[in-house]
C-alpha cells in the first residue's frame, strides 16, 4: 500500500487539509474474538476523476468490543466495509462507499439515535474525525505541541458519544476506499449537490440495511462538512428523512466571506492573547470575554477603518495593534487587513506575529508553532500537510489509522487508503441549486461564492424541532469563529422561535476542536445536552416520525 498525495488548501477556499493517514503494511493481526469476522478486500480503489470499480457486493469486517463511558460499560459492534448506493432514477448501482460504524449491542431502533459523521475538504475522508473525536477509541497527541515519532498510542475514549448514539463515519466517493461503480466515474460525485445526494443515498441505504429508519437521526460535519450538512439536511427532508439534530464544527457556510478581516480579527486577537503578544495590559484572564470585546471593535471601529482606508484614524490603528500584537507601520502596509495573504499564500499575520523568534503559527490552530526560517520558510504553504498544525499530528494519524483499521477493526486491503484527495478538490463543482431553485456557487465572472446558510435556514423552518449546535475553536484561522457567528446571524431565518433551536459554543482549541483534551470534553458535554433534549422530547419525535411516515421507504 502506498502513500496518497496531500490535498491543497488555499485561504480563499478553506480545505479541510488534515494529515496523510495512509494505509501501510499491516502488522500481524491480533487474536480474533468469538464472532469476529475479519475481511480482506481485494478490490482496487482508484481515486482519480475517471476511476471506478465493478464490484457491487456489500462486504465488511465485523468485530466486537467494549468501552466504559461515564462509569458504564458499553458492549458494541464495529463494522468496517462498504454499502452500495444506487441511482435514484434507475436504481442501478452508482457507488461503493466505505464506512466505519460503531453500534451499541442489544438496543431498540426507536430509542437508539444514530449519528453520521464526515470531514470536509472537499476531498477528505472521515479518518480525522474518527480517530480524533467521539469514536470509542481515539489517538493520543501532544497538541498543541509536536507529537513525537512512534511508538504512538490509542486509548479508550472517555468522551466518546457512543453512550448517546450509534456512530457512522462516512467516506465520500473518491476518499478512503469509496469509488464510483462503472459506468459512473468518481468525478460524477464531485460537486456540492452531487456529493450531498450521494451521502443522502448512503444514509438511506444504511437505515434500510440496519433497520434504523425509526431511530432519531443526527449529522456531524466538520469544515466543508458543515456546508455539506446544510445541503444534505434539506435534501434529506425533501426525501422524507427528518433529522433530530445537526452539529456544525468549524463552519464555512458563506464563501463570499472567506478571508473577511472583520470575521477574522477576533481569532488573530485570540492567537496574540495565547502567545502573550497583546498590547493590552493587564492581559485579559477570560478569553471568551476578551473575544467578545474584540468582536465589538471588529464590527464597529475596525469595519469603519477598513472602509475609509487609506484615510486612517490613529486611535483605531493603535487599538488594532494592541489587539493583534502587530506594529502600526506593518498594519498600514497591510492596509489594515489582518486576514491578508502574500503572493505565495502565506498568511501575513500568522507568519509575522512570532517572526522575531523564527516561528510561524498554525492556520488550523494558532497555538501551534513551527520553525519558519531557512528552507522551512520556503515550503509551499498551500499544501495542507505543511501547516504547523498538521505537521504536529501527521505521524500519529498515519500510524494509528494503520494499526486501528488493520489490526483492531480487522479490515485489510491492497489498495491505497485515500485520506485526502486533492484531485477531488481540483475538479469540484461548487455550483449549487438552493431550496428556492436559484443557482448558487458562481457569480457572473465564474468566481466561487458557495452559500449554504440558506439551505440550513430552510430546513430549520420546515422542521421546527430540528436542533443545531455550532461548535467553533477560538484559534481557528481557517474558519474563524466570529465569521461563523456573522454567517448564522445573517442567514434568512426570521422566526425567532425557530432560531431558539440554534446554539453556538466556543472552545479554546483550533479547527479540530477535539484534539484539545479539555475542549473535547466540553464539546461532548454540549453534545450530550443536545441529544438528551431531542430524544426526551417525545412530542418532537412524534412529529418527525409522522413526517417520515409519509414517504415510502426505499
Amino acid at each position: 500500500m502506498t502513500n496518497t498525495e496531500s490535498a491543497s488548501a488555499s485561504p480563499q477556499s478553506p480545505h479541510n487539509a488534515h494529515t496523510s493517514a495512509t494505509a501501510g503494511t499491516a502488522a500481524p493481526a491480533a487474536a480474533h474474538k468469538a464472532g469476529d469476522q475479519p475481511f480482506f478486500d481485494p478490490v482496487a480503489y482508484g481515486n482519480g476523476p475517471d476511476d471506478s470499480v465493478t464490484e457491487i457486493a456489500e462486504t465488511a469486517a465485523i468485530t466486537h468490543h467494549s468501552v466504559t463511558i461515564g462509569g458504564h460499560k458499553i458492549n458494541y459492534t464495529a463494522t468496517a466495509g462498504h454499502l452500495v448506493i444506487v441511482d435514484p432514477s434507475s436504481s442501478q448501482p452508482a457507488a461503493r462507499m466505505f464506512y466505519v460504524a460503531f453500534t451499541q449491542d442489544n438496543q431498540k431502533e426507536e430509542t437508539r439515535p444514530v449519528t453520521f459523521f464526515y470531514n470536509g475538504g472537499p476531498g477528505s475522508s472521515s479518518v480525522f474525525v474518527l480517530l480524533g473525536s467521539f469514536a470509542p477509541r481515539r489517538i493520543k497527541t501532544s497538541m498543541p505541541s509536536f507529537t513525537p515519532p512512534a511508538p504512538y498510542a490509542m486509548e479508550d475514549n472517555p468522551d466518546s458519544l457512543l453512550d448517546k448514539s450509534d456512530l457512522v463515519f462516512i467516506n465520500p466517493v473518491g476518499t478512503g476506499y469509496s469509488a464510483a461503480i462503472a459506468p459512473k466515474k468518481n468525478r460524477d460525485f464531485w460537486g456540492v449537490d452531487q456529493d450531498a445526494d450521494s451521502i443522502k443515498q448512503f444514509i438511506k441505504r444504511f437505515l434500510t440495511r440496519n433497520n434504523r429508519w425509526n431511530s432519531p437521526k443526527y449529522l456531524f460535519g466538520e469544515s466543508y462538512g458543515t456546508a455539506r450538512s446544510c445541503v444534505l439536511a434539506y435534501r434529506l427532508h425533501e426525501d422524507g428523512v427528518d433529522l433530530n439534530g445537526i452539529t456544525l464544527q468549524s463552519s464555512i457556510l458563506d464563501y463570499t466571506q472567506s478571508g473577511n478581516p472583520v470575521g477574522t480579527l477576533p481569532t488573530a486577537a485570540a492567537d496574540a492573547w495565547y502567545h502573550k503578544k497583546l498590547g493590552v495590559a493587564p492581559r485579559p484572564t477570560d478569553l471568551g470575554v476578551f473575544a467578545e470585546e474584540v468582536a465589538q471593535f471588529a464590527r464597529t471601529d475596525y469595519l469603519a477603518a477598513l472602509r475609509k482606508f487609506p484615510t486612517t484614524d490613529s486611535a483605531t490603528v493603535e487599538k488594532l495593534g494592541e489587539y493583534t500584537g502587530i506594529g502600526k507601520t506593518t498594519l498600514l502596509a497591510w492596509s489594515l487587513d489582518i486576514a491578508a495573504y502574500d503572493s505565495r499564500g502565506n498568511s501575513l499575520f500568522l507568519t509575522t506575529l512570532l517572526k522575531p523568534q523564527g516561528l510561524a503559527l498554525g492556520e488550523y490552530d494558532g497555538r501551534v508553532t513551527a520553525i519558519d526560517t531557512g528552507i522551512a520558510g520556503k515550503i509551499d504553504p498551500n499544501s495542507g500537510g505543511n501547516d504547523p498544525t498538521m505537521t504536529a499530528v501527521t505521524g500519529v494519524y498515519t500510524t494509528m489509522w494503520n494499526v486501528y483499521l488493520n489490526e483492531q477493526l480487522k479490515y485489510t486491503s491492497n489498495s491505497s487508503f485515500t485520506d485526502l484527495n486533492d484531485q477531488a478538490f481540483k475538479y469540484w463543482d461548487f455550483s449549487h441549486i438552493d431550496p428556492t431553485g436559484a443557482q448558487k456557487g458562481l457569480d457572473a465572472k465564474g468566481n466561487i461564492i458557495l452559500y449554504t446558510a440558506g439551505d440550513l435556514a430552510a430546513v430549520m423552518a420546515l422542521n421546527p424541532d430540528l436542533k443545531v449546535l455550532s461548535a467553533n475553536g477560538f484559534f481557528d484561522f481557517v474558519t474563524p469563529f466570529y465569521q461563523t457567528v456573522l454567517d448564522l446571524q445573517q442567514m434568512p431565518l426570521l422566526s425567532q422561535q425557530v432560531r431558539q433551536n440554534l446554539s453556538a459554543r466556543f472552545y479554546p482549541s483550533g479547527h479540530m476542536i477535539y484534539l484539545d483534551g479539555g475542549s473535547r470534553t466540553a464539546l461532548k458535554a454540549d453534545l450530550a445536552q443536545m441529544y438528551d433534549a431531542t430524544v426526551s422530547n417525545t412530542q418532537a419525535l412524534g412529529r418527525i416520525r409522522a413526517l417520515q411516515a409519509r414517504v415510502v421507504k426505499s
